[in-house]
């Protein structure tokens, strides 16, 4: 066992909620120290997330905040500076989805906090960029949706606006994040200097939606049709069978031959409508509703089968309980019973990705609301006695977990 990739980097994080909390959580889970700043009244997402035994902390929040430890610290009493100009000092990199007034307010905006520690890896994540007219704009990721094509795509398919009902846009905005505090890392490692980033919600799902989506207004003098047509088609979804639903991708000529065969239909690849990647774009309502239609004659497990046998991408559609026992996430060993300390039993998630290297993969839950502020301050230099007084002054909140 060799030390993980970020061993003995350092990481103050004052994000919240979601997009920040999944930066934190890669980074972590690649080695890195990840100190959790949450206000005394604790990150929103503790009870946001869903209801839990405790009451302490939702699903979402345990499965956002493993390997990190949490500090309360009332970032607007008059004794909170020193504390946090000794984080600052101590701290390789800074991440925040706080807005950038409040940040200034508190001096944590990138110039005062670059006086304090010049070489640091401050990344700050925002609703939309500093230089565009929205800039002082509140977010959420239902706006970002809204806002940056996520609810467009739903429009096109299906004739009305809808949300994805999960946090896309904030879990793609932290993917970004998280790739640029890497790079920043190698910058600074090579060039010996700081880097500041700006990493906005709104432009990185427009982008995002607009690789797929720009279609022809990719040409300056066109006027459409914008879109992926073949995935905006109102019959691109999970198909029903005669007991449940199956999902298919078939675009190569290979694998629609395929298709057609399985259905029965084998002289399809040669009609002048499906018989080319183009023209099957060209036609994809009638290519989508003709397999649509066929597949409800047979089982899910039977049309599996020949699939399988003809090479076709197929998967069986699965609902949030199948996930968690389909039999190839058991195999790969994607979930495991922990004992939580405050939340008793539960399930647990690995990291997906596998390396060739094998490193220390120390596992720790998520943590209670201030149950590393005590062990954070005494690695500052504080002594038990003053850490007692900061907590009775209300500079601190020091709850520790047994």
């Amino acid at each position: 066992m060799v030390k993980p990739p970020l061993d003995g980097i350092r990481v103050l994080d004052l994000s919240s909620v979601v997009v920040g909390p999944y930066v934190s959580q890669f980074l972590a889970d690649y080695g890195a120290s990840i100190t959790k700043i949450e206000a005394p009244g604790g990150d929103i997402l503790r009870k946001l997330g869903g209801p839990s035994k405790s009451g302490e902390m939702s699903p979402k929040f345990m499965n956002l905040n493993r390997n990190k430890r949490s500090i309360v610290i009332d970032l607007k009493h008059k004794n909170a500076n020193e504390v946090l100009t000794k984080l600052i000092e101590s701290h390789d990199v800074f991440l925040s989805n706080v807005r950038p007034q409040a940040l200034k307010r508190l001096g944590l905006d990138y110039p005062s906090y670059k006086k304090i520690n010049p070489k640091v890896v401050y990344c700050s994540i925002v609703g939309f960029g500093q230089k565009g007219q929205y800039k002082d704009r509140p977010a959420y990721d239902n706006v970002i949706q809204g806002a940056g094509g996520i609810a467009a795509c739903h429009h096109r398919q299906g004739g009305q606006p809808k949300y994805m009902p999960m946090v896309v846009a904030d879990r793609l905005t932290g993917l970004m994040a998280c790739q640029a505090i890497l790079v920043s890392l190698m910058y600074r490692n090579r060039d010996n200097e700081g880097v500041f980033m700006q990493v906005p919600m709104f432009e990185s799902l427009a982008e995002f939606v607009l690789i797929e989506h720009m279609g022809q207004l990719i040409y300056p003098e066109s006027d459409g049709p914008s879109g992926d047509l073949r995935v905006l088609d109102q019959f691109a979804v999970p198909i029903e069978t005669k007991d449940s639903f199956i999902c298919i991708a078939a675009n190569t000529q290979k694998q629609a031959a395929g298709l057609f065969e399985a259905i029965g239909r084998p002289e399809l690849i040669e009609d002048e409508r499906f018989n080319s990647v183009a023209n099957r774009f060209k036609n994809v309502t009638q290519y989508n509703s003709i397999r649509n239609k066929a597949l409800k004659t047979k089982m899910t497990a039977e049309w599996m089968e020949i699939f399988d046998r003809l090479d076709v991408p197929a998967m069986r559609y699965n609902t949030f309980e199948d996930l968690m026992s389909d039999p190839h996430m058991l195999d790969v060993g994607m979930f495991r019973q922990q004992e939580h300390p405050i939340e008793g039993t539960v399930y647990t998630m690995k990291q997906p990705t596998e390396f060739s290297v094998e490193w220390e993969r120390g596992q720790t839950l998520a943590p209670g609301l201030g149950q590393h502020s005590g062990e954070i301050m005494a690695e500052l230099g504080y002594s038990e006695d003053e850490i007692s007084e900061m907590a009775a002054s209300g500079v601190i909140v020091n709850t520790p977990v047994s």
